[in-house]
């Protein structure tokens, strides 16, 4: 005979978005098969947007534009062979590409205003909308109101403030999938007072200086000035006396008069409006005509009979010119001044004799005008009367500690001590083997006994030398020769990613993330790290050496999730780099409370309340688990599940059920929330009877009799033991179940089904007790048979 036809390649599920098209296919091994096509188990034939094709040995079914109709299990058959996948149809929640182009742009409205920010959508009902600012989630109070309909969903303020600005983010969620739209607020208004105290900088008979801070809040407009305004105290009136640029804080007036008070107020503008004002307290216009201190003198020279100093004028000179200039001095270590000059000096330095020597001293200077001799200035610093001293010896033991193609480093020790060298400091000086002058390596003197000298020759041959250096000059040079070392060979930056480097990382809040990432480059390259194209935050370290950069940080929190990059770059512009993802998350918390409800007969449907995770968490999802005795064994019903519904359908009535929902992400699964009464459907009262068909034909009457026996079973405690037969005869049999030759008719413990001749015996979470003989008995007018098994009953361990 001719080989059977048999499937080349089987039907395959498909998943498909609303709109799209799908296709089902199946290939035979037989050209002349023609096949039948069903769904839900009816047969095809004609369906809106659905074709079939047929080229050569593949039979397709072809739906051009996919929708809720279409989802179903499809079927094929054609000779012996049959095929069979179901069509789901995803309609996740879908927005308009114009809003959300439109809403990439900050939205922006006065203080004071209403705001409505809203959303139309499209996708599979029911849609779950769920508004946050700044991560938290939004609810409604005297101001903010939150709609949702099956169409649309809608922010409303009804009047607008500044602690309005922010991130928001609108999540719509339904069982195909979830969308995330996110948008900027900006809310203005006038600028908060400028921050004070008002300070008094000066106050004098003829004018006054006042200072402020500018305000902590700008009502998100630039400042534009500053409007400043006086009040005499005793008065009512407030008199403005101008304004000053944003970049200006301090304000002088001299339209004060003398031994008079005041009070003083500013207030900030900007283009919403201008600020409530900032006051002052009481402010005198005080009489004060003498100068103000000059900055200490400066030591010009030094001998053991004379010091030279030399000063600057006060910037504060007072109500009329400068005339001339008081000097006095001091033992240092006395706290007497003595004049030097008891006539003002009109020339702003003084050579002094009559000092003794070896004693040091200290000077200061007062100004001197019509108003008498002004306030003296700091003192000078001290200084001994003696000749200058000797210049310093050589330095010791000056050799090179490292070196490397680009740079040696010096070290050195301090001159031997001499009575009058005290060192002030180092020259470091170098040439070249081919130049004859020497370049002066350090601007300022070096404080400490070593020195880098950097942008050296590879394979060149360098005379290096120091000097000591202290008031008399630089004391005599120690040299010695260097040669460079050559260059290593120029290594591309080039990042040695391997298994251990991976490109997504999932932390635990709280927990340290910690990434090395080894890299090779000659020279050292320049090492960046970003984190989502910008600057890492404060909490994160990097630490990089010996061919290895660290990111690391301690405690991670949600707001550390995202890209971070890593850049290698050399002196030749060459650049290298390698992104990774970070997700801080954090084991679920449990979901809310559990509601039963049958909304299908003989179903029920469990309902619960997010889990607070869904906040932050986008890869959350449940599982329900249920056992049908207070202490039985959980059984997961349902897994994978991203709404907060399920409904469960293979309920047997006369048993009780319990349901527990547990959240889960990539970290674990939560705390269970459980259902707190049990679930039952009642066992039906009135059995359920077939009624035979009335045959014209001969008599169909039979005996009882069993087409399939009662099997032994073994089972472990605690488990569910299904015992079942078949059975015929004509009029259909009554059937009895026995334990140990005991009727179990009226026992409820046991649960009896007689589906058209197959009959079962349910035993539920089976114990010790219920091991023995079981018998099922059939009999009707005709006759009686009886089948006999027995059950074994093992520990569960």
């Amino acid at each position: 005979s001719a080989p059977r036809c048999h499937l080349n390649k089987h039907l395959v599920a498909v998943r498909v978005l609303k709109g799209e098209p799908a296709e089902l296919s199946c290939t035979v091994s037989k050209d002349e098969v023609t096949g039948t096509w069903f769904k839900d188990g009816l047969k095809l034939t004609s369906m809106d947007g659905v074709f079939f094709e047929k080229e050569g040995l593949v039979h397709k079914l072809i739906i051009n534009k996919a929708e809720d109709i279409h989802a179903g299990k499809y079927r094929f058959e054609g000779g012996d062979i049959k095929t069979e996948a179901s069509v789901f149809v995803e309609d996740p929640p879908q927005v308009d590409k114009v809003l959300l182009k439109n809403l990439s742009v900050p939205t922006v409205a006065k203080a004071g205003q209403k705001v409505k920010i809203k959303i139309p959508f499209e996708g599979r009902l029911p849609v779950r909308a769920t508004w946050l600012k700044d991560r938290m989630e939004l609810v409604d109070d005297t101001r903010i109101r939150v709609d949702k309909t099956e169409t649309f969903t809608m922010l409303s303020i009804s009047s607008s403030e500044r602690k309005d600005c922010g991130d928001y983010k609108v999540r719509l969620k339904n069982d195909s999938g979830v969308l995330e739209i996110n948008f900027k607020l900006v809310v203005t208004d006038k600028p908060q007072p400028p921050a004070g105290p008002i300070k008094i900088v000066e106050s004098t008979a003829n004018d006054i200086t006042i200072e402020w801070k500018p305000p902590k809040d700008d009502g998100g407009k630039p400042l534009q000035s500053y409007i400043v305004e006086r009040q005499q105290v005793g008065k009512n009136d407030w008199v403005t006396l101008g304004e000053t640029p944003r970049s200006c804080t301090t304000f002088t007036t001299n339209k004060v008069e003398k031994d008079m008070s005041y009070y003083f107020r500013v207030r900030a503008v900007n283009a919403e409006g201008t600020s409530d004002a900032l006051e002052s307290d009481e402010v005198k216009a005080v009489s004060k005509d003498s100068p103000g201190a000059p900055d200490p003198p400066e030591i010009v020279s030094a001998s053991r009979d004379t010091i030279t100093i030399s000063w600057k004028a006060p910037r504060k000179t007072g109500s009329s010119r400068i005339v001339g200039y008081i000097v006095q001095k001091r033992k240092k270590g006395t706290m007497a001044w003595l004049p030097v000059n008891s006539v003002p000096i009109a020339d702003k330095k003084l050579k002094m004799t009559s000092l003794k020597k070896g004693l040091q001293y200290e000077f200061r200077v007062a100004a001197v005008n019509a108003a008498g001799i002004g306030d003296a200035s700091e003192p000078s610093q001290p200084v001994f009367a003696r000749d200058s001293m000797e210049s310093p010896g050589q330095v010791q033991d000056l050799k090179v500690s490292s070196s490397d193609s680009t740079s040696v480093t010096l070290t050195w020790k301090r001159p031997e001590a001499k009575d009058g060298s005290d060192v002030k400091g180092y020259d470091v000086e170098m040439r070249s083997s081919n130049n004859l002058n020497w370049t002066k390596c350090n601007a300022l003197p070096i404080e400490v006994t070593t020195y880098t000298v950097k942008g050296l020759q590879a394979k060149e041959m360098y005379f290096l030398r120091v000097r000591a250096l202290n008031d008399s000059g630089p004391g005599e040079a120690a040299e010695l020769e260097a040669c460079i070392e050559a260059a290593p060979p120029v290594v591309s930056p080039r990042l040695l990613i391997d298994d251990t480097v991976k490109s997504l990382l999932v932390i635990k809040a709280g927990n340290t993330i910690r990434v090395n990432i080894p890299f090779e480059a000659s020279p050292d390259p320049v090492v960046t790290w970003l984190k989502d194209g910008l600057p890492l935050p404060n909490q994160a370290t990097i630490n990089t050496k010996d061919g290895t950069t660290q990111l690391l940080i301690g405690a991670a929190e949600l707001t550390d999730s995202g890209t971070y990059t890593v850049e290698l770059q050399n002196g030749l512009g060459k650049k290298e780099a390698f992104s990774f993802q970070v997700q801080v998350t954090d084991i679920p918390q449990s979901p809310g409370p559990i509601q039963l409800e049958e909304n299908v007969p003989n179903t029920v449907t469990v309902t619960w309340e997010p889990s607070a995770s869904e906040k932050w968490e986008n890869n959350l999802y449940y599982t329900v688990l249920k056992r049908e005795s207070q202490k039985g064994l959980w059984h997961v019903v349902g897994d994978l599940i991203y709404t907060n519904k399920f409904t469960f359908t293979k309920l047997i009535p006369g048993r009780d059920y319990y349901f527990r929902v547990v959240a889960k992400n990539n970290l674990g699964a939560s705390g269970p929330s459980e259902s707190v009464q049990p679930w039952r459907i009642g066992k039906p009262k009135a059995e359920f009877q077939v009624k035979p068909q009335k045959y014209r034909r001969v008599n169909q009457n039979q005996p009882p009799r069993f087409l399939v026996p009662l099997k032994p079973h073994v089972v472990t405690t605690g488990s569910e033991c299904r015992m079942s037969c078949a059975v015929g005869g004509h009029p259909p049999p009554k059937i009895t179940w026995y334990k140990d030759n005991s009727d179990l008719s009226n026992d409820g413990t046991y649960f009896c089904t007689n589906d058209f001749g197959v009959c079962s015996l349910v035993v539920l979470g089976v114990t010790k007790h219920d091991e023995g003989e079981y018998m099922v008995e059939a009999t009707n007018e005709l006759g009686r048979a009886s089948s006999k098994a027995f059950l074994t009953i093992k520990g569960n361990n």
